[in-house]
């Protein structure tokens, strides 16, 4: 199966040239204005991850993502790495996967000896993964869309409305609620995810990944960003702010908005296919789909970005 994503900076300056630091990627839909990283301890780095800081960890997304009591939390190397293994919680089957969306759950699910299907085959699902808000379409979904055996509930950008999270179902046989550090905390390259659901499920999750799966600086810095509310707060604030703003340079360029988070923009033009290559000629990059030749989907830009932006459209 294809796996089609946003980024791929290298790739593209082989073909358009310029250099790295000349790129403006709005492919990806990670927050420009990061989590400050700030100073790390030397041990973090130098020593074996120790359990208190585990638990410190599982403990302050307890408590930032509201996780009802009798749910497991689990941290990981990456929501990736969750995906990468969750169609092994019970034998294959048929698998429903709304489309379009974020095709590494279905990539997953297929080397797992999985039938995946767009189109939704009722009862006859063994599990179902919903993408919540949909990437690229923005579409939330509700407490109706569970009950396969094995639901994943992918809120990667859910960060921006937490109002919406399904985390309180969590605690349902079968249902399994991912969360990512990549996209609202801006810090993809740290690896840091988590799977919430009940015992047995993240118990066995916790199998396959293995001793020490996060790093100490992930350990650290995301306990560090969980308990800071403030900081969450004010950023839902400008990211809701930044859409909009996208929102007018796009419509003024001529593009319809059609869907889209706080994170990202998704947006119907005449042909995809050449707005990417004429921003691509004033290196910036946007995220085009192989599935539809009017679709283009911007990240936010930050900084100077806006008015390379605003010149290019």
């Amino acid at each position: 199966m294809t796996r089609d994503h946003g980024g791929g900076i290298d790739a593209v300056r082989a073909r358009f040239g310029g250099l790295r630091d000349e790129w403006l990627d709005l492919s990806t839909g990670i927050n420009p204005r990061p989590y400050p990283v700030g100073d790390l301890a030397a041990e973090v780095w130098t020593a074996l991850p120790d359990r208190a800081a585990t638990l410190a960890l599982e403990r302050a997304a307890r408590a930032f993502w509201r996780v009802p009591e009798g749910a497991g939390v689990l941290a990981a190397p990456g929501a990736s790495s969750l995906i990468a293994r969750l169609p092994g919680l019970m034998p294959s089957g048929r698998v429903h996967v709304p489309g379009p969306t974020y095709n590494e759950h279905a990539a997953s699910f297929v080397a797992h000896g999985w039938e995946v299907r767009d189109e939704d085959p009722g009862t006859d699902a063994q599990a179902r993964v919903i993408v919540h808000p949909n990437n690229p379409t923005g579409r939330f979904y509700g407490a109706d869309d569970l009950g396969a055996p094995l639901t994943v509930i992918d809120e990667s950008f859910c960060d921006i409305a937490p109002e919406r999270s399904l985390v309180a179902h969590a605690v349902r046989p079968g249902v399994i609620v991912l969360k990512s550090f990549g996209k609202f905390w801006g810090l993809a390259g740290l690896r840091l995810g988590f799977a919430i659901g009940p015992g047995e499920s993240i118990g066995r999750l916790a199998e396959m990944l293995g001793p020490w799966p996060v790093s100490g600086p992930a350990l650290d810095l995301g306990a560090r960003a969980l308990n800071d509310p403030d900081w969450a707060r004010e950023t839902r604030v400008r990211l809701n702010e930044d859409a909009a703003r996208l929102d007018a340079l796009l419509r003024r360029a001529g593009a319809d908005i059609v869907g889209g988070t706080a994170l990202f923009r998704l947006a119907r033009v005449d042909s995809a296919g050449d707005w990417h290559e004429r921003l691509a000629a004033r290196r910036i990059l946007v995220r085009v789909f192989p599935w539809a030749d009017d679709l283009i989907r911007l990240g936010l830009p930050d900084g100077d970005g806006w008015a390379r932006l605003e010149a290019a459209l």
